[in-house]
């Protein structure tokens, strides 16, 4: 069997090889020596662990004989001794010349020899590197072959050199990378260009929104230094008589003490103000057939139609409907919004309680009121107190209402129709309960508020004092009847009863009669006066008898002081009328 690691495999055994280099794994490569070498300096196969045993060093320096050359093969000759290993190829040898080891295949004579790049031996007693061996066995004998050719004939494989043909491993992942890069920056540039974007868009809104907001309060001349009320937008009277108002009349009836309450409702849909104006029933109107009388005189005999026309005359406005509230509604309009809370001015007594006991409604700060309770503070009045007190208590209590009535409109239409009252002809349920809920609106937002109409003492409106009420809330112009077309009165009190002065006022007011403050007597008189100066007035002194419940021999003629028709002094035996 032939040994591929034979020396003599492929040719002779006697063949001679010399040591040129070591290949990519370490392993020492030889060549055949020429024949003329072989007589000249025959060289014994290279051993690197024969010399010297295990000992060897192949940096020493030379000073020492070589040992015989192992022979595997035993052939019982003694191999040449081969020169002493020198790396790096000094040519320092024993015993001659010795070509020295070139790790690079050159050959080591004198100086240094350029390399010859394109020429790798190759060992014949072993095979080449596992990854290059070829199972067919015709490259083995193709390489055996080569390797006895003459070293100017020797080929090369193009398989020694496939390092060069191999791709770089990381060539695909400094692509990714680039491109892992190149997407990160568009990424961020994107979310940079999204951001600014939005930026933008939101200063956009903001801007919009800011401008529409200074837009909507100098509409509504709430914009702060440039306007200090509604009604000098334009500076002009023209202007404010052009806002846009809805007005109702609300009548209060007290069913159970007698006596009426009157208050306008108005809702500016221009301003977005709502207002209550209290009317004092003192206030002077004129009828259809141009007679003077008073509010209160009017409600109970003109009813609703007549009175709201005669409002419209005396305050220059357009009142839509009229509102008939008896107390037992108002009763049950509180009940059914849930209770409400007002800032009581005085504590009202129980009428049904013993003396001495807890009041029905006590003075505070946001007192909350059933209906029994709203309508007791709504319709009381204090001994002495000015009929203005008890409208400012209804006012309240009307406020109170709206602020827990539904802004919704169909809410507050089933409320109003809950109620089940009759309604004047001029007013629907739907359209009161729409009314009612743009008011609630604003009593709920801190838009509304309560005004009270000056009325002067004799019952006509003063153009300076009422301006602030009817040309500002209502839009109009004062249109008081003439204190000449009424007969004056002046009445003096000696009953020795402070309150018996404003009753007489309100009933003589309710007459028709213009009256006049003629103070309080410094004592009392037993019996009442009724006196008159021109004859012409003696019919109406009569009449002013009359209305105040006096005896008609109460009459008689005599001196009047001042502007007044009639003088009247009020005795002990007067006996006021509920007012």
């Amino acid at each position: 069997m032939n040994d591929r690691y034979d020396a003599g495999y492929g040719g002779n055994r006697d063949d001679q090889y010399e040591l040129v280099g070591y290949d990519e794994y370490g392993r020492p490569m030889y060549r055949p020596v020429p024949p003329q070498q072989q007589q000249q300096a025959p060289q014994q196969p290279y051993d690197p662990y024969a010399q010297q045993g295990y000992g060897y060093d192949p940096y020493a320096s030379g000073g020492q004989q070589p040992a015989p050359a192992y022979d595997p093969y035993d052939t019982g000759r003694q191999a040449p001794v081969p020169p002493p290993y020198d790396p790096y190829g000094t040519g320092a040898q024993q015993g001659g010349p010795t070509p020295s080891y070139d790790p690079y295949g050159h050959a080591a004579t004198s100086g240094h020899q350029p390399r010859v790049a394109e020429q790798t031996a190759y060992i014949p007693q072993q095979a080449g590197p596992a990854a290059e061996a070829d199972t067919s066995g015709q490259r083995h004998r193709a390489g055996a072959d080569e390797d006895h050719r003459p070293d100017g004939e020797r080929g090369f494989h193009t398989e020694q050199f496939a390092f060069v043909e191999e791709p770089d491993s990381d060539s695909e992942d400094v692509i990714d990378w680039l491109n892992f890069t190149e997407n990160r920056t568009e990424r961020r540039e994107e979310a940079k260009r999204r951001a600014r974007s939005r930026l933008v868009s939101l200063v956009v809104v903001l801007a919009l929104v800011a401008v529409g907001g200074v837009g909507y309060l100098w509409y509504a001349g709430k914009l702060p230094g440039l306007s200090s009320s509604p009604d000098e937008k334009t500076g002009t009277a023209t202007a404010v008589g052009a806002q846009n108002r809805d007005v109702i009349v609300v009548h209060l009836h007290n069913t159970a003490e007698g006596g009426t309450s009157t208050a306008l409702l108005v809702d500016n849909t221009t301003t977005k103000q709502g207002t209550t104006v209290l009317l004092p029933n003192s206030l002077v109107l004129t009828d259809d057939d141009g007679t003077t009388t008073t509010l209160a005189k009017s409600v109970e005999d003109d009813g609703s139609s007549g009175t709201r026309d005669s409002l419209d005359g005396v305050l220059g406005t357009d009142i839509e409907g009229t509102w008939r509230l008896d107390t037992p509604y108002l009763q049950n309009l509180v009940d059914l919004v849930g209770n409400i809370e007002v800032d009581t001015n005085a504590d009202v007594p129980d009428p049904e309680a013993k003396k001495g006991q807890a009041p029905l409604v006590k003075k505070g700060k946001a007192q909350t009121l059933s209906g029994k309770t709203a309508v007791a503070y709504a319709t009381y009045r204090a001994s002495g107190e000015a009929q203005d007190a008890q409208l400012e208590r209804f006012g309240q209590v009307m406020q109170g209402v709206l602020r827990k009535l539904s802004s919704d409109p169909t809410a507050a239409t089933t409320t109003v129709q809950t109620l089940a009252q009759i309604l004047d002809p001029s007013l629907t349920d739907k359209d009161l309960g729409t009314f009612l809920a743009k008011l609630a609106d604003r009593a709920k937002g801190g838009d509304f508020k309560t005004a009270l109409l000056p009325v002067q003492t004799d019952g006509t409106l003063s153009a300076e004092a009422s301006d602030s009420v009817v040309k500002d809330v209502l839009g109009g112009t004062a249109k008081s009847p003439d204190k000449d077309a009424a007969v004056s009165v002046s009445v003096q009190n000696a009953t020795g009863v402070k309150d018996n002065t404003e009753k007489a006022r309100v009933v003589l007011l309710n007459g028709g009669f213009s009256f006049l403050e003629g103070g309080t007597a410094s004592g009392t008189r037993a019996t009442s006066k009724v006196v008159y100066a021109d004859a012409a007035d003696k019919e109406n002194a009569t009449e002013v008898a009359k209305t105040l419940g006096l005896d008609a021999g109460s009459v008689t003629k005599g001196k009047v002081s001042g502007s007044a028709n009639v003088a009247v002094v009020l005795g002990q035996d007067y006996e006021p009328a509920s007012s």
